[in-house]
């Protein structure tokens, strides 16, 4: 995690420079404020990076003696199929109509969505953890 932490440490300087040229020169806020949360986006990941750095140490991907065993295992759980992705976009979609047609409409896509987010959320929920 340390070469992350360098890596978007980098990147978060960039935008600042980028950013503060921008402000300079060009005083426009729509780049100025993209370039900002571009430099803040950037550090909230060099951030987690290093305080994963510092709280577990090395991975072997980090040391260059590292035997490909090391990262042997099971990784996680990656779940199966599932129709509720489809339901929330469907969800979304009612919602984004009906903010043209009415709030009836509105009404129905946020429970449509709502649905499909609780659906994805607790699909899962009850599964053994191993």
């Amino acid at each position: 995690m340390k070469s992350e932490a360098y890596l978007f440490g980098g990147v978060a300087v960039f935008f600042l420079l980028t950013d503060a040229a921008y402000i300079y020169y060009a005083r426009e806020p729509a780049g100025i404020a993209a370039l900002t949360v571009s430099c803040f986006m950037a550090s909230v990941i060099s951030f987690f990076c290093t305080i994963n750095y510092r709280r577990k140490g090395l991975r072997p991907e980090d040391r260059p003696t590292a035997e490909i065993h090391e990262r042997a295992g099971r990784i996680d759980f990656f779940p199966p199929e599932s129709g509720y992705p489809a339901v929330t976009a469907g969800g979304v979609t009612v919602i984004a109509v009906g903010l043209v047609y009415g709030a009836w409409l509105f009404a129905i896509g946020f429970g449509i969505f709502a649905i499909g987010l609780v659906g994805m959320v607790f699909e899962f929920a009850g599964r053994d953890s191993d």
